[in-house]
């Protein structure tokens, strides 16, 4: 495809983004905004929410993480299934009897005022760093695929691609993000689908003789029990799964603020259960693809792409499907699916972030009803220009992208893990004046734990296991300061 012919797609995909957003955000209030009017159906924001935890990580990353571990990500799927049942047999119910429009608002009830705003803080810290990755990685294949060619610096596609996000999510919020995280999640899932069919067509296969191939076998190794020092583990992956789904999902608002949009609790738990079955599916056959790329750069003698000097396993699938011949429709479908990858998390970030920062810093519900909507409009603009910078910051950093989004997140969530879990498991009340200096040492200790050198930990090597580790440590240090 011409860049022409891409940047003709790429605005076609937006107007339709832009006309959703038209018939969603007529009612141009907080209460839409913020929670859709509690009416939105729980199916289309379980279908919704599979694009929005996934993004542009799985629809790039995960893929490409298939030449360094095999399918040893299924460990930690398996581990997303047990964390979110536990969300919708303890957390919805909890959300929902208390009436939150954000979730941290449940901290300021069980323990005071600064437990609130520490966990807010840390939502906020984790999302905005969350959204730029994944946001950084559809970026950075844009600008590879066609940006680069016409000379268009990083920076503006940055820009380009959050004011897009800002213009459509303007009015609607979530009420919006509901419908186009629908239509997002279908692209997604249609350009995986007709990239792995194209590619077995390629080597001729059908996909069930693909997933009997010795080949094939020899990439989608799951299961690994023999090394406990490895970082794909069993233990590691499968334990740390369960509580980055806890944390990520449970307890953070843009992916609750989705659930707090259904009519009642009954339809939030069938969206969360509908989500967690269909998040296993889906993630095995997005690592299927991945074996496929490896296996078609085998077989064909592809190179892994170089960016400055580093190989990109995260671009391996845009090469494959933008510059192998492997057909127009691929290359339609790959790039209708990799700007639906990098729009269903960031415009849902962008909503979410408004709103905590509205809610649990702003207080905007105690505000005069006349300054409600233009406050929360300045909010909305100042977190996109926040993005822009992060993002542009991410540029420099090296690794695999899912690589380092989690392992940040094993930090930035434990807080909010440890904080959650000690309300719910125990009690106690707290000093809750301390509770923000409890939250930095958690993350310090852990960084302390996580990098010590070899001749104290041998071998080991952390994983996701960070994430409980410090959500343990909180734990012990809300013990230390609880009220007797």
């Amino acid at each position: 495809m011409t860049s022409t012919q891409i940047m003709l797609l790429i605005a076609a995909y937006f107007i339709v983004l832009i006309l959703i957003s038209y018939f969603t955000g007529k009612e141009d209030s907080n209460a839409a905004f913020f929670k859709a009017n509690k009416s939105a159906p729980w199916y289309l924001v379980a279908f919704g929410m599979i694009g929005a935890s996934l993004s542009g990580v799985t629809f790039i990353s995960v893929p490409g993480m298939i030449g360094g571990q095999e399918f040893a990500y299924m460990q930690g799927v398996f581990g997303f299934f047990i964390g979110y049942i536990f969300i919708l047999t303890t957390l919805l119910p909890l959300y929902y009897k208390l009436n939150v429009t954000s979730i941290y608002e449940y901290l300021e009830q069980r323990f005071g005022k600064v437990s609130y705003k520490t966990g807010a803080f840390f939502f906020l810290l984790s999302r905005v760093t969350g959204a730029s990755f994944r946001l950084f990685l559809v970026a950075l294949a844009m600008q590879y695929i066609v940006f680069e060619r016409i000379g268009v610096p990083f920076w503006v596609t940055v820009v380009i691609s959050i004011l897009l996000i800002w213009i459509y999510t303007n009015r609607g919020g979530i009420k919006t993000i509901i419908w186009t995280d629908t239509i997002q999640t279908l692209a997604m899932l249609t350009s995986v689908l007709v990239a792995i069919y194209l590619i077995n067509e390629k080597l001729d296969w059908s996909f069930i003789e693909a997933l009997k191939s010795e080949t094939f076998s020899q990439k989608s190794k799951i299961f690994f029990f023999d090394d406990p020092n490895s970082k794909t583990y069993f233990w590691k992956y499968f334990i740390g799964g369960i509580f980055i789904a806890i944390a990520m999902t449970g307890l953070d608002q843009d992916m609750m603020q989705k659930n707090l949009t259904c009519k009642n609790k009954d339809e939030a738990q069938k969206n969360m259960f509908t989500m967690a079955t269909l998040v296993v599916f889906v993630n095995f056959i997005f690592l299927s693809l991945g074996a496929l790329l490896f296996i078609y750069a085998d077989k064909f003698g592809l190179q892994i792409p170089v960016v400055d000097g580093r190989t990109r396993t995260d671009l391996l699938f845009p090469e494959i499907a933008m510059n192998q011949g492997l057909g127009s429709a691929l290359a339609v479908t790959f790039i209708i699916g990799l700007i639906a990858a990098a729009y269903s998390s960031a415009d849902s970030a962008l909503t979410s972030l408004t709103t905590s920062f509205s809610v649990d810093f702003l207080n905007i519900q105690n505000k005069p009803k006349e300054l409600q909507k233009p406050l929360r409009k300045k909010v909305h603009i100042a977190v996109s220009v926040l993005l822009i910078i992060v993002v542009i910051v991410f540029n420099n950093l090296e690794g695999n992208v899912v690589s380092n989004l989690f392992k940040f997140a094993t930090f930035t969530y434990g807080p909010l893990l440890g904080l959650f879990a000690f309300g719910i498991l125990t009690k106690y009340q707290i000093k809750d004046k301390y509770t923000w200096i409890i939250a930095l040492l958690s993350i310090i200790l852990s960084f302390i734990i996580t990098s010590l050198p070899e001749s104290i930990i041998g071998k080991y090597q952390f994983h996701w296991e960070i994430l409980p580790l410090n959500g343990i440590i909180t734990f012990i240090g809300l013990i230390l300061i609880r009220r007797k």
